[in-house]
């Protein structure tokens, strides 16, 4: 197929829905994407994966294992972390950390420690991701806590390791967000809209939300760290059968599960996105390794003002300012 038609293809795939985030989509792209990468691609870099004990994470650290890293496998629950290391039977190639992602002040004990053992760190992995239900849940520091381990974690996170991911040369950050946010205009009016304290409660809106605000957020840091060397994406897996959704969309799940991705499908460019460190613009958001726009045509993209009170709000709420130059 040449590339030309390859595109028009992609396009109505996308633009489809239903075709382009199914096992549909990512099956017939394959024919025409880009190649895989090398099978020693990360031999000798070390990769962390937050949210890594099941799903679209666990897939995700047997893939970048398999192209040759050491893996920091990151999980809130001690016990599942440990059994998911032990599974692997890999050694000191596979190393499980402990943290919940959306407890800021065990974002940064934990932070602190890792960068005291591990200087150099070549890519991590925002995976990590909750669904609540109808009623507003929050963190340990009082945060909405679907912002709280989609959004401020990580954004922390980020920073703290930052100077580990400048310290390897050529890193990656990547977002896992969800194709859930073009459902959601990013909600910045204020604070309160921010942390989803006015109107009704729905968790999975504020899922979809703050898998919005992700990909917002992920494009600041791309344009603030432009010049580092340290690359910054978003992306969305397209539909899979994760363990979330059997639990939080059960519905969902049962009428689609014929078209289902494989978590293994669903980790695919968050794999490639690290192993390849393609060419990125803003605002830097894939899917199936092509970027795609953040928008449906209809919709408007968010404020510059918006932006910078999302922004703000999450400086503010994690100290944590965005960091710039090399």
């Amino acid at each position: 197929m040449g590339q030309t038609l390859g595109q028009v293809v992609d396009t109505v795939l996308d633009r489809s829905v239903v075709l382009g985030y199914s096992r549909i989509g990512s099956g017939l792209r394959a024919h025409w994407w880009p190649a895989d990468a090398p099978p020693d691609a990360l031999a000798g870099r070390r990769v962390l994966v937050t949210g890594a004990t099941s799903g679209i994470g666990a897939a995700a650290v047997d893939g970048y294992l398999s192209l040759g890293a050491t893996v920091h496998l990151l999980g809130r629950n001690a016990e599942k972390v440990a059994a998911a290391v032990a599974a692997r039977h890999l050694g000191d190639r596979l190393v499980g950390e402990v943290c919940d992602v959306g407890d800021l002040d065990a974002v940064r004990r934990w932070a602190a420690d890792f960068t005291g053992r591990v200087p150099e760190l070549h890519a991590v992995l925002h995976n990590a991701g909750t669904m609540t239900g109808d009623r507003r849940e929050t963190s340990a520091q009082g945060h909405e806590l679907s912002l709280a381990v989609h959004v401020l974690g990580p954004h922390l996170l980020t920073g703290l390791l930052l100077p580990a991911l400048r310290h390897a040369g050529d890193a990656s950050v990547v977002w896992m967000s969800s194709g859930g946010m073009y459902g959601a205009r990013l909600h910045a009016d204020d604070e309160d809209d921010i942390e989803y304290r006015t109107g009704d409660y729905d968790g999975v809106r504020a899922y979809a939300r703050t898998k919005r605000m992700q990909v917002v957020l992920a494009a600041a840091w791309a344009e603030s760290l432009a010049d580092s060397g340290v690359a910054v994406t978003s992306m969305h897996p397209g539909w899979s059968g994760t363990p979330g959704v059997v639990e939080h969309l059960p519905r969902f799940e049962k009428v689609a599960r014929p078209l289902l991705r494989t978590a293994a499908d669903a980790a695919d460019t968050a794999i490639w996105l690290v192993a390849t460190r393609p060419r990125s613009v803003a605002p830097h958001f894939w899917h199936d390794r092509a970027q795609r726009p953040v928008t449906f045509p209809g919709q408007r993209p968010p404020s510059p003002d918006a932006v910078q009170r999302l922004v703000d709000h999450v400086v503010e709420a994690t100290g944590q300012p965005l960091v710039s130059g090399p």
